[in-house]
């Protein structure tokens, strides 16, 4: 009872400890996000943006002036005049550019969550290719070491002088050519592993395993392109340009208002004096002409071109998803008839117990090989269209 019960404090420990050292995409690509030096940088420009639009709305400074006039033909003292004011736009004008403000700001968030999004995308992309790279590695050592024990068993009998030289060479080759593509898929992986590592903000980027990625349904087409037009922030971009767009038609229609100034004036020599308010009004006749009519014209190009985008967005969507149907399709087929045969281990077996030559095995080898490799490439194409397809997910 008391082994029992070991046993399966270990069996836990070893699960628990395994999980925290795999860990998820979605985990690999949340640390991603929060290290990457180039989103920290894009965020402070954000933040300087939103205070120079804010800063736009502020009013102009107060001014002051005066006259001090001793000289002259006169026969009183010195005379004497000073004015204190502040201008300002008509007050509807504020309210107006402090929605606009809001709106770019909106808007300002969206360009960050976009540009987020594009570089997970790249992200996810690398981290499916060294997964892939894990994988092909992985059969890859499987086949060096078949190759060395066919190496080691044609050694043996060309000592025994039962084969030639020939075949001895052969099995050599093919035994170094399988340390060749091991070497250089660990190349492959090393350089990936960099530029996540770049992505990463100069951090390594740990936990990667062939386990992390799995072929799953992704729904229907409907549905994901529903989902896409609620979270997908080109599309969110687009709207965000419409309604800033808009805003602006608004403000410059209130800018047609005529700016006002208000102020204190004094005006007077020795014993004599007057002071009191001062006020004034612009007259709105050149400054604000042909604004209004730019503001909605470029209103009118940012409702065409939201339509046009996201008419080319559908398209591409529906091809990128009707691809991966078709070769997910024939990845399933693929996948059943080369397990059904597990023809590679077979080929050993059989070759090993004397049924095939080692030019026979070899050649026979070389085709199921290939449509192995071929399986695989068609596995890390389907991961890396569902990204695509899946991208407003991230």
């Amino acid at each position: 009872m008391n082994k029992q019960i070991v046993f399966a404090i270990c069996g836990c420990l070893f699960f628990i400890s395994g999980f925290s050292q795999t860990k998820s995409i979605e985990g690999l690509l949340n640390e991603i996000s929060q290290n990457n030096t180039e989103l920290k940088a894009y965020q402070s420009f954000i933040e300087s943006r939103q205070l120079e639009n804010k800063s736009n709305n502020n009013l102009p400074d107060p001014q002051f002036s005066g006259y001090y006039l001793p000289f002259g033909d006169n026969t009183t003292d010195a005379y004497s005049e000073y004015q204190i004011s502040q201008s300002f736009e008509f007050p509807t004008v504020y309210g107006a550019r402090s929605k606009w403000n809001e709106l770019k700001r909106s808007q300002l968030k969206t360009s960050f969550v976009k540009r987020n999004q594009e570089l997970l995308l790249k992200a996810k992309i690398n981290i499916v290719e060294v997964v892939f790279l894990i994988k092909q590695k992985e059969i890859e050592v499987k086949r060096r070491t078949h190759s060395k024990q066919v190496y080691n068993q044609i050694l043996e009998l060309y000592n025994k002088e039962q084969v030639g030289v020939l075949d001895l060479n052969k099995a050599k080759i093919a035994w170094i050519q399988e340390q060749f593509v091991v070497e250089q898929i660990e190349g492959e992986i090393q350089i990936l592993q960099l530029k996540l590592e770049k992505l990463n903000g100069g951090n390594p980027v740990t936990g990667l395993s062939s386990e992390i990625v799995s072929l799953n349904e992704i729904g229907t087409l409907e549905r994901l392109w529903n989902e896409k037009l609620d979270k997908d922030p080109l599309l969110q971009e687009l709207k965000a340009n419409e309604a800033v767009s808009f805003q602006k038609v608004k403000l410059e229609k209130n800018k047609v208002m005529p700016n006002l100034a208000l102020g204190y004036n004094y005006q007077g020599v020795r014993g004599s004096s007057y002071a009191g308010f001062y006020g004034g009004i612009s007259i709105p006749l050149w400054n604000s002409k042909n604004k209004v009519k730019a503001a909605q014209a470029n209103f009118d190009y940012q409702l065409s071109n939201t339509e046009v985008v996201t008419t080319s967005l559908y398209l591409q969507f529906q091809e990128s998803f009707n691809r991966y149907q078709i070769l997910l399709k024939k990845f399933n087929e693929y996948q059943q008839t080369l397990s059904e045969l597990d023809s590679e281990a077979l080929l050993f077996k059989a070759y090993t117990l004397g049924e095939f030559s080692f030019m026979s095995y070899y050649i026979e080898l070389q085709f199921y090989q290939n449509a192995s490799d071929k399986m695989h490439q068609m596995e890390k194409e389907l991961q890396l269209l569902k990204a695509q397809i899946l991208k407003h997910k991230l």
